[in-house]
């Protein structure tokens, strides 16, 4: 691993951490990053986007419970069906072609992109 491998690394994790925290979802950047400039397929980056999510999911909401910023009332359907249909989604992965998985992560940035920049010119 070269030396501007390590640094793009440690660049991208404190990147795709800081939105994570912030509860903006670092994948949606980090996934970009690592296929974009470090090469990866957009499958390996999905599960890597995956495994440190995980890692920053714990430590942000231990920090949110602690300022009173998670609430649990009505919590439970959310959970439930987000466990049963990521399930789905990551069966779907195993048979999309990944040039397909690919467009259409970038047809998902590209409409949120449009909608972010819609919400902000409407304030």
């Amino acid at each position: 691993m070269s030396i501007l491998s390590i640094v793009l690394n440690v660049l991208f994790g404190a990147v795709s951490g800081v939105f994570g925290g912030l509860g903006m979802g670092g994948g949606t950047l980090l996934i970009p990053l690592l296929t974009i400039f470090l090469g990866f397929e957009q499958k390996l980056a999905q599960g890597i986007n995956l495994l440190s999510f995980l890692v920053m999911a714990i430590f942000s909401l231990i920090i949110h419970f602690k300022h009173g910023y998670v609430h649990t009332k009505g919590i439970w359907p959310l959970i439930i069906f987000g466990a049963i249909f990521s399930v789905f989604g990551a069966i779907l992965t195993g048979f999309v072609p990944t040039k397909l998985l690919r467009r259409l992560f970038g047809g998902f940035l590209c409409i949120l992109s449009v909608y972010q920049a819609l919400k902000i010119l409407k304030n």
